[in-house]
């Protein structure tokens, strides 16, 4: 059960209520809803990623689950495996990405992306030794996007388990990621 309600439709502002019928009904969503005027720049910020970033969907997906796995963040990894698997992910590389970078099932740029994040997780900046073949790799726009989305992702995850956000009945819903 969640550590507080989630805030009522019936409570909000005509604002954030229109905003939540037009998105899809996670509870994630639901949670955020407690502060009204934050949800709009979550949902673009996350959009924004999602929809208008350059990074291959599977290197986002495989950064977004390996920040989820390496926060414990059940809500976060089973919405982004839907997603993954809705991009194609298979299961074995799902769970290599539980197991980590040093998983042979992995490609070159998973790997990469992988130590990357490891990297940024435990040690806030990225050292020489993840930075520069990354760098190299990605360039300048797609790591700076990279970067984003692993910061992005580790505030979703505290967010989520710090308020204990349910899965939704049914289990998880994902978003529709293919446009």
């Amino acid at each position: 059960m969640a550590r507080i309600p989630y805030a009522d439709p019936n409570k909000m502002d005509d604002t954030t209520r229109q905003l939540l019928e037009r998105l899809a009904p996670l509870n994630i969503f639901r949670m955020m809803a407690n502060a009204p005027g934050l949800v709009r720049p979550f949902v673009d910020l996350g959009g924004a990623f999602l929809f208008e970033g350059k990074l291959d969907p599977v290197t986002r997906e495989c950064a977004i689950l390996r920040v989820g796995y390496l926060s414990n963040a059940s809500y976060e990894t089973a919405q982004h495996e839907k997603i993954g698997r809705d991009l194609g992910m298979s299961d074995a590389l799902i769970e290599a990405l539980k197991a980590g970078p040093s998983d042979p099932r992995l490609s070159s740029e998973q790997k990469l992306t992988l130590d990357y994040v490891d990297d940024l997780v435990a040690n806030v900046k990225a050292g020489d030794a993840t930075f520069t073949p990354a760098l190299s790799h990605f360039g300048v726009e797609k790591l700076q996007e990279l970067t984003l989305v692993t910061g992005y992702y580790m505030m979703v995850c505290r967010f989520l388990e710090t308020f204990e956000v349910e899965i939704e009945a049914g289990g998880a819903a994902g978003l529709d990621v293919s446009a």
